[in-house]
């Protein structure tokens, strides 16, 4: 088990940096979404989005 451990551990080591940059990601989301904030908020506006009837009733 060591062994397979010591062979991998470059793909460990990588998929740990890229499971943690996702949870932040995640994470990151999941908080702005409490607050309100959406991907509209930061754009010019609401008036250019081909999604703006489907959002804001």
């Amino acid at each position: 088990m060591i062994s397979w451990i010591i062979n991998n551990l470059s793909t460990i080591i990588i998929s740990l940096i890229l499971l943690s940059v996702v949870s932040v990601i995640v994470a990151k989301l999941l908080k702005d979404k409490k607050r309100g904030k959406s991907a509209c908020s930061y754009t010019c506006g609401c008036a250019s989005c081909p999604m703006s009837a489907s959002c804001h009733k």
